[in-house]
């Protein structure tokens, strides 16, 4: 006899198979502030308030943009309040020091980010790491295009 799967048992499954993909987009595209895990438990929280993830046509894709999303709005989060503290604060604080290369690529948005990891690093082509995160094929080139002229140009100021 065939062993019978809850619908719990499917969902439990098909996160644990997306979950490393996940959470290396979220790595990519989340501030060095933001841990990755934290990401990926609030994108899968959000999906499954929502329903099933395993009803989803491509549950990859929704996850990946949902990730993307998050981390631009945690980055705009993140941004008001280190600005605030700066405000606030009379002494000087530390701050966390990256190699150039590295410095540029954090400057870079989310969306941004995560384009050229799923390119370039994941070797998805344009078109499916642009379905992926919500955008046309023209369009996630135009932005792998800016971030990689954007960081050229960030190493070049800072001499990197």
């Amino acid at each position: 006899m065939p062993k019978r799967y809850s619908i719990e048992d499917r969902e439990r499954e098909l996160i644990t198979a997306l979950y490393p993909a996940l959470r290396r987009i979220a790595a990519v595209a989340g501030s060095v502030d933001i841990e990755p895990d934290d990401l990926v438990q609030e994108a899968l929280v959000r999906t499954l308030r929502k329903g099933s993830i395993s009803d989803l046509d491509d549950p990859l894709a929704y996850l990946r943009t949902a990730i993307v999303n998050l981390a631009s709005n945690q980055r705009r989060s993140l941004g008001r309040k280190r600005k605030a503290v700066a405000r606030l604060s009379t002494e000087e604080s530390w701050t966390p020091s990256y190699p150039a290369e590295i410095e540029a690529i954090l400057d870079l948005p989310p969306k941004h980010r995560a384009i050229l990891y799923l390119v370039e690093v994941e070797d998805v082509p344009y078109a499916e790491a642009a379905d992926q995160l919500g955008m046309t094929a023209v369009a996630a080139r135009a932005i792998a295009s800016r971030a990689r002229k954007k960081a050229r140009l960030a190493l070049e100021v800072s001499g990197g």
